[in-house]
Parts: C-alpha cells; sequence; structure tokens
C-alpha cells in the first residue's frame, strides 16, 4: 500500500471487494460477507465517506482482530497491514464456503454486506456443494413397495456383486439406505437407481435424445425421452446413438472387413455418463437433451458451475453417492477424469476432441464425425457408407409389402423406432407418392402405390431413396456375427439399438438368403457365416 493506492480507493469508495469501517463494531459480518463471496479488504478507520478517522494497530487489537475471524464457522483466512493508521484487513475468498458469524449469513450484493435469508442460505448451501440432491431423503418412497428387485439384481451382477439374502444390508452398505425407527428409507440415489419409477419422484432426469434431418435443429425425425434407472438411461441414449450412427466398410482383403463408425462411441457413452452423474438436479425446470444431427451429435447438460472451475484440472463430484454408484458399475471413474478418458478414447478413434462451451448453468459437448470415417466416405469405391434413417424407410415399406395390415404398434416393435420416428417414415413414404392409406387407422390397410413402391409415373424416386444401399441393421447384425459368431440375440439387440422383434426379423432374413446358419442350441450353439 501506498499514499497514491489510498487517495485512489478513498476517492472511488466502497464497493463489492472494498468496506470502510471507523471501528470494529460488526467486523464479523463483513469479514463473513467477503469469504462468502469474492473475497476483498475492510480498511478499518475510514468513514463512510472515505475520510480517515484513524486507528492505531496495537498488538492486543491485532489479536482481537485475529480471534474475529477464528470464530466464524469454518475459520476464515485473513491478513493484515497496517497505513497512516488504516488498518486493512485482506480476506481471502473462501475453499470451504458457507461461513457463518454469530450474527448469521452474509454476502456481499454490491457495496453493502447483506444478510441472507433462508432460501438464500440454502441456495449458497447447494452451489457449494454443501448440500447435495442425492443425499436428501426421498420421504414419498416406500419400501419394500416401490423397490424395483430385477433393477437391484442387475446392479449387483453389473457390479460383480454376490446376492445376499439380507438385501437391506447390502442397501445400507451402498450408501442409498438409512434406518429410521425400523423403517428403511431411501436417499435420491437410491431412487434414483432402484425405484420401479424413478421419474414418479424425479421427473426431470427423463434424457431426451433427438434425430434432426436439417443442420438447424428444426425438423425432428426422431425423439425419445429416454427413462428408467440412471444407469438404464445412459444405455438407452447410446442404443440410440448406434441406432442412427452411419458405418464406413475398410476392406482389407482378408474375410472380414474393418467397421468404422461415424462417431467415438466410447468416448460418447462417457460423456452421457458425466452428464448425469453431474447434472444440477435441484434445478427441476431442466433435462439434459442429446441432439443427433447430420454431421454432429452435441449433448446438453444443465448444471451449476463449481467455484474456479478449469476444465481439464478441476476435480469434482457434483452428486456423490450417484458418481460412487455408477463407478462399482464401471460406468465412469470416481476419480473425476471423465475429460482425460474422452480425449483418450477419441485419439484411439482418430476422432476430434470434442468441442466444450459452458457458462454458469449450461455445459455443452460436441462430437465431430471421426477422421478415418469421412476419409472413407469420401473415397466411395473403398469404404462403404449405410444411412440408417434410409434404411428404417426401406424397412417400413418391405414390412408393409409383407403385411399391408401392419400396425403402427408393429413397425415400431420391428424397426426399433419410437412413434414419432414411425410417423415420419410414413409422412415421407406418403409425400413420396410410395404408400397411402386405405380405410380408417383401424380396419384399415396400406396400399403399396406402383411396382416395388415406385409411383404411377415410374419416376423411380422412392426406389433410390429406400433402395440406396444395402440395409443396414442387416448389415451390423451379419458383421457383428462374423466377428463373434456365439454373440447372443440380446447382445445384437443392445450392439444395433433394435429391438428384439426387429433382431429376428433380421435373423429371418439372413437365414432366408441362405447367408447365415444355426449350428447348435440357442444357448451354447454359434452362428455359420455359409461363404
Amino acid at each position: 500500500m501506498d499514499n497514491k493506492e489510498l487517495e485512489l480507493i478513498m476517492k472511488e469508495g466502497e464497493s463489492y471487494k472494498t468496506e470502510f469501517k471507523e471501528n470494529m463494531n460488526g467486523l464479523d459480518k463483513e469479514i463473513v460477507a467477503l469469504a462468502n463471496s469474492s473475497g476483498g479488504r475492510v480498511f478499518l478507520g475510514l468513514d463512510d465517506h472515505g475520510k480517515i478517522k484513524g486507528i492505531k494497530m496495537t498488538n492486543r487489537l491485532r489479536s482481537q482482530i485475529q480471534d474475529i475471524a477464528n470464530n466464524c464457522e469454518p475459520k476464515i483466512k485473513i491478513s493484515l497491514e497496517e497505513f497512516q493508521n488504516v488498518i486493512i484487513i485482506t480476506v481471502h475468498e473462501g475453499e470451504d464456503k458457507p461461513y457463518e458469524c454469530s450474527g448469521g449469513f452474509y454476502k456481499r450484493i454490491g457495496a453493502n454486506s447483506q444478510k441472507l435469508t433462508r432460501d438464500e442460505i440454502m441456495e449458497l448451501f447447494k452451489s457449494e456443494g454443501k448440500a447435495r440432491f442425492d443425499e436428501f431423503i426421498e420421504t414419498r418412497f416406500n419400501y419394500p413397495e416401490d423397490f424395483d428387485e430385477s433393477r437391484f439384481k442387475r446392479f449387483l451382477q453389473l457390479a460383480e456383486i454376490s446376492e445376499s439374502e439380507d438385501t437391506e444390508k447390502q442397501l445400507i452398505s451402498l450408501g442409498v439406505v438409512e434406518k429410521h425407527e425400523n423403517k428403511l428409507v431411501f436417499n435420491n440415489a437410491g431412487v434414483l437407481f432402484f425405484s420401479k419409477e424413478p421419474q414418479r419422484f424425479v421427473p426431470w432426469s427423463v434424457f431426451t435424445v433427438a434425430l434432426f434431418k436439417d443442420d438447424a435443429g428444426v425438423e425432428i425425425i426422431d425423439r425419445k425421452e429416454v427413462k428408467g434407472s440412471l444407469f438404464e438411461i445412459v444405455e438407452e441414449v447410446m442404443k440410440f446413438v448406434r441406432l442412427y450412427s452411419k458405418v464406413a466398410y475398410r476392406f482389407t482383403g482378408k474375410p472380414r472387413r474393418d467397421n468404422i463408425y461415424e462417431y467415438p462411441f466410447d468416448a460418447i457413452r462417457e460423456a452421457v455418463i458425466n452428464s448425469v452423474m453431474h447434472k444440477y438436479y435441484f434445478e427441476h425446470g431442466h433435462n439434459n437433451i442429446l441432439k443427433f444431427l447430420p454431421d454432429r451429435i452435441r449433448i446438453d447438460n444443465y448444471w451449476l458451475e463449481p467455484a474456479n472451475f478449469v476444465l481439464g484440472k478441476t476435480v469434482f463430484r457434483r452428486n456423490q453417492h450417484i458418481a460412487d454408484l455408477f463407478s462399482r458399475i464401471h460406468f465412469g471413474e470416481r476419480m473425476g477424469t471423465g475429460f482425460e478418458r474422452i480425449k483418450e478414447m477419441c485419439k484411439k478413434e482418430n476422432a476430434p476432441f470434442p468441442e466444450v462451451e459452458y457458462d454458469e448453468n449450461y455445459f455443452y459437448v460436441t462430437f465431430k464425425q471421426s477422421r478415418e470415417y469421412l476419409k472413407l466416405a469420401e473415397k466411395g469405391s473403398e469404404g462403404k457408407v449405410t444411412e440408417t434413417v434410409e434404411k428404417t424407410v426401406e424397412k417400413t415399406l418391405s414390412a408393409m409389402k409383407e403385411n399391408p395390415r401392419i400396425t403402427q404398434k408393429e413397425l415400431e416393435e420391428l424397426t426399433g423406432l419410437s412413434r414419432r420416428g414411425i410417423e415420419w417414415n410414413i409422412k415421407n413414404l406418403k409425400e413420396k407418392g410410395a404408400v397411402k392409406r386405405v380405410g380408417p387407422d383401424r380396419g384399415g390397410y396400406w396400399k403399396i402405390i406402383g411396382e416395388n413402391g415406385l409411383d404411377d409415373k415410374g419416376t423411380g424416386t422412392t426406389r433410390k431413396t429406400v433402395e440406396k444401399t444395402v440395409e443396414k441393421t442387416v448389415e451390423k447384425t451379419l458383421s457383428a456375427m462374423k466377428e463373434n459368431p456365439h454373440i447372443t440375440q440380446k447382445e445384437l439387440e443392445e450392439l444395433t439399438g433394435l429391438s428384439r422383434r426387429g433382431i429376428e426379423w433380421n435373423i429371418k432374413k439372413l437365414k432366408e438368403e441362405g447367408i447365415i446358419k444355426r449350428v447348435g442350441p440357442d444357448k451354447g450353439g454359434y452362428w455359420k457365416i455359409i461363404e
């Protein structure tokens, strides 16, 4: 401190980080307010107008000031300096907010120290991670009526934990329940993982996924509100990503070709896990969203930016119980190294590292198409690209030909698409003059216009659209069987994103065309590819 700096401070007056005090009265609230905000300085010995009244530093006064800081809860770090009979108390921004003095909780609002209301105190605790959503008890949850035993057993299998006859003890050891008056009560982490209907208790835990036709994200082809337990939500979101991702084939001259996918699935999965794990669940009005656009995938997360956050360096766990449960089933790591893992996964797939943007409340992660995929797609002859949207349109048309009275529900099961996705396909086929509906929704049937879905003018528009490439999901099914002849139907469903009925349709088609046959029983047998 020098004369010039002190004169400038007195001239400018009090501010967000500067407080003038003539004496020690109310010093504790000023120190607490600065520690709960961004830190700052108290000039002891200046009046409200910035005039020096003077106060002499003594050992006793130094001890009194230090005691005031130490008596705050928790203790507050300060440093003292004297200049021209003014004592300058530097208060560092707190690393362990919120801080409290005997008069309560205070925070700087402009140039004033303001006492916080009950709701403001709660918000401060939440923002500083001292009140965690996943630790709060959900009083509406009744055990065992609302408990989903099958979900719990699946979690134990994924976590490689042996089942026990004493379910209650296992739940307690996982940190998701407490015993109150001989009654088992669940916290929000337990509800989000093991409830029969998690979204009945936490509706905003739904994860929205949407496929867009246009780059601006206006025309929606397919959209789903993904529900269930948090680990099931991650799996379902990834099924949607796999279903609509394109694949290029690199032919190596060997019997097995290389599949080069449009996006790095492992990296996207890690980002989806982080999205669910670090969501700010206290805010009820926002779902996390995955937007599948023509040339990119963007994940929109609602969060609360941690204090002093530095991307790639700051390690934090918003919801510690949720993070712990995910780590037990090997979904992410407890150490908070998600973005380093994403970098490594993208590097391995020769994919660009995702673009990251964030502000106080939103965190956006955008994945671009992999370089290897784009290279093969451009070559054309060496890399064969299949497009899922066209293939699902083709599959819809084919199903209508085989069964003109097929229902929309049956089309959804066959293709693995949502209701909205099937509606988009039907609208597309009608607009291209490939089909029309004869009779009412119930009792009517689909009429294919022209040969193989061509319009009567023979333009061939629909044929070019729906028969542009060999059906993607069938090729993906065949490719998976080549790579792993012992692959199960369940694993094929997870890989392709199709329903059980959709996989059965693919297998039936491959068998009818003489491409595959089953050797041995359903359990223990294998798929033989017929050359």
